[in-house]
């Protein structure tokens, strides 16, 4: 995400407010007049700008915090053995498929 828009347009707007100001404090009239037209868009522009970085900066940091709390990132707990569930055989419980498996794997590797 670039800031560059919200620097900008920050500048511009107290640029346009030291202008404005200099011009009422000076009587040039027609400057004041045109600054002071364009200060009110420049300031809401600035503000809106403003409220979507902290909005971005906000959903970011939201982000991260989900991310620290998913179970993906959890370190790996080791599994505990069970017994089998009542009315389902061994063999389709996760530690006996494990260990049907292992099993098989080493007889093919031999």
């Amino acid at each position: 995400m670039s800031y560059r828009p919200l620097v900008f347009v920050s500048g511009l707007t107290l640029g346009d407010y030291l202008l404005w100001n200099w011009s009422l404090n000076g009587n040039h009239e027609v400057v004041a007049l045109v600054a002071g037209l364009t200060l009110p868009p420049l300031a809401l522009a600035t503000l809106w700008l403003l409220a979507r970085a902290v909005a971005r900066l906000l959903a970011r940091g939201a982000g991260r915090q989900g991310a620290r709390r998913s179970p993906a990132h959890r370190p790996a707990r080791p599994q505990e053995r069970r017994a089998p569930a009542p009315g389902r055989p061994a063999a389709e419980q996760p530690a006996a498929r494990a260990a049907v498996t292992e099993s098989s794997s080493r007889k093919l590797a031999a």
